[in-house]
């Protein structure tokens, strides 16, 4: 029968703690286990990120391909079939950066262009930063206006 009195861990699991640098009878004095020389026999040794023995680190060996451009505008793009949905849905008939922002289409410092995929049924006003050429002639087309805004 098992009591709190007699158990015991299972045989095996329970292992002698390793005592390093506690004199050469231990068998783990003199080196304590680092080995002869070198930085990681040291104390205060830190190996750096991505560090390779002395082997030149992967990083190096591969090639390096193109660049990224710092002054590169990126756009949220909405096509006209969407601008026709929103305003069916919303009852619109001026569409600009605010009022987008308010239906949460784009979030706070991104920049809009409207893209020619599908077509308008009704004249919009649309005011944003940027139109595809097609974009521009199809909304004009129905009547309405596409004004670029800084």
């Amino acid at each position: 029968m098992i009591t709190l009195s007699n158990l015991k861990p299972a045989e095996g699991s329970v292992h002698k703690e390793k005592r390093i640098g506690r004199g050469q009878g231990s068998g783990h004095g003199g080196t304590s286990t680092r080995g002869h020389k070198g930085g990681q026999s040291r104390s205060g040794y830190s190996r750096k990120r991505n560090f390779e023995g002395g082997q030149t680190p992967i990083q190096m060996r591969v090639p390096k391909r193109g660049f990224k451009n710092i002054n590169r505008i990126t756009y949220t793009v909405i096509d006209l079939s969407a601008l026709e949905a929103l305003a069916a849905k919303h009852n619109l008939t001026d569409i600009n950066y605010t009022t987008l922002r308010e239906l949460r289409i784009v979030n706070r410092d991104e920049r809009v262009k409207i893209l020619a995929n599908g077509e308008l049924m009704r004249p919009l006003h649309v005011s944003v930063h940027a139109f595809s050429a097609a974009a521009k002639k199809a909304i004009e087309e129905k009547g309405g206006t596409a004004t670029v805004v800084e």
